[in-house]
């Protein structure tokens, strides 16, 4: 991997607060602290309220957590982001997902073994990475989804496709374990 455009920041780059987070969140996954902490922590104002935006769609968002990573994970694949694919497997494990259907997500939505739910799911997914909902899929959420989770489910998968370009421009390193 080419080397970092902006590098992950020291203590005085990004702030006690953001260096402490990183380093509590990189013990809880068994990592160095995130990569994309410390980089996107340089910008201070921004990461923090990057991160609350982020904390509301997951892990405080209306869907459930496995289904939650079943949305992020596909974005990882569909962006090819091996730096999300690799920090949310992990978090899917965590949620409930079984190694079978975290390795599924790569095969799409129409694989064998899931519900009807996650595959509408991963559908959207892959409809909103190519720019939009078809009106059928729309329909099929608004009988699955409420309105605020439709919403979420938007913003969470558009969320991640950011984020995923942001750490590609960056050349944010993977997290080296511990």
């Amino acid at each position: 991997m080419p080397a970092p455009r902006v590098s992950p920041g020291s203590l005085r780059d990004v702030g006690p607060f953001t260096w402490a987070l990183a380093r509590v969140f990189g013990r809880r996954s068994g990592t160095r602290p995130p990569a994309v902490f410390l980089t996107l922590g340089r910008h201070r104002k921004l990461f923090r309220g990057w991160l609350h935006f982020a904390g509301r769609l997951m892990p405080g968002g209306r869907l459930p957590r496995a289904e939650t990573e079943l949305v992020i994970l596909r974005v990882a694949h569909l962006t090819g982001s091996e730096y999300e694919a690799t920090q949310h497997r992990g978090l899917a494990r965590r949620a409930g997902l079984s190694d079978a259907a975290i390795a599924r997500v790569e095969e799409g939505p129409y694989a064998a073994g899931w519900s009807a739910r996650e595959q509408l799911l991963l559908r959207a997914t892959d409809e909103l990475h190519a720019g939009d909902l078809s009106d059928g899929t729309w329909a099929e959420l608004c009988a699955e989804l409420d309105e605020e989770t439709r919403i979420e489910l938007v913003l969470l998968a558009g969320h991640y496709e950011m984020l995923a370009t942001a750490l590609h421009v960056l050349r944010v390193q993977p997290d080296a374990p511990r």
